[in-house]
């Protein structure tokens, strides 16, 4: 069985000139992990509708887990649209907003108060 597919995500304007160094954090721990990263998606402060886009790529691709360098480039909290399709992994500081947490029936606000 291969390992669990992953995407990489972030924002250049937020990453700047550690844009490199912030990919390879995240593929790093995404291997000690477990898991199998099969891209990073880089947006601007520019793109059209990035969390939808985002989230047509995690269900393309039917990747478990999206890698994020810090909850800054989510706009400062997990979307809990995205949490509801992938877990939502941060490398700082290094924490899994996972899917089961949320239970079915919680009100559409409720993912990024369950993850701990």
């Amino acid at each position: 069985m291969s390992p669990p597919a992953a995407i990489g995500y972030l924002r250049r304007d937020v990453s700047g000139a550690r844009q490199q160094w912030e990919e390879n954090q995240m593929r790093s721990l995404a291997k000690r992990l477990g898991y199998r990263l099969l891209k990073t998606i880089v947006f601007s402060e520019r793109t059209d509708k990035p969390l939808q886009r985002l989230i047509d790529v995690v269900q393309n691709t039917s990747a478990e887990a999206v890698f994020v360098p810090s909850l800054d480039h989510l706009g400062g909290q997990v979307p809990d649209v995205l949490v509801r399709v992938a877990d939502v992994i941060t490398v700082t500081p290094e924490r899994t907003y996972a899917r089961w947490i949320i239970p079915p029936d919680a009100p559409a606000d409720m993912g990024s108060r369950w993850a701990r």
